[in-house]
């Protein structure tokens, strides 16, 4: 394969806030694949599960699209960005009313291939 050959997969509008999210894929980003979910299967995160999906769909585009070999796979990017915001309101005191922000996540997942030098 190119030297520069690398496989994608995103989860988009994830109903979970971005920030959440990042404090567990900063744990796996430049692990090898298989460390990666490892990691992810006993993390006591709610993102953890999106997260290991989108890992595995980005290993099966490489192996499948692309014939590389997913023992040499790692985790070349990952990166959450914002989705669109839910916006719900909540009653409160003396007939106010408080803004509920539910928020979404985008989850991007590139996984390239270990140079066998």
């Amino acid at each position: 394969m190119a030297d520069n050959a690398e496989a994608k997969a995103i989860a988009r509008y994830i109903r979970i806030s971005p920030r959440k999210v990042r404090q567990v894929v900063d744990l796996i980003r430049g692990k090898d694949v298989r460390e990666a979910l490892a990691i992810l299967k006993y993390m006591p995160k709610r993102s953890s599960t999106p997260i290991a999906k989108v890992v595995k769909s980005a290993a099966a585009n490489a192996e499948h699209n692309y014939e590389m070999d997913k023992d040499s796979l790692y985790v070349a990017e990952c990166y959450v960005d914002q989705g669109p915001t839910i916006k719900r309101s909540q009653p409160r005191a003396m007939g106010r009313a408080d803004v509920l922000r539910k928020r979404t996540s985008h989850i991007t997942v590139v996984v390239r291939e270990k140079n066998a030098k």
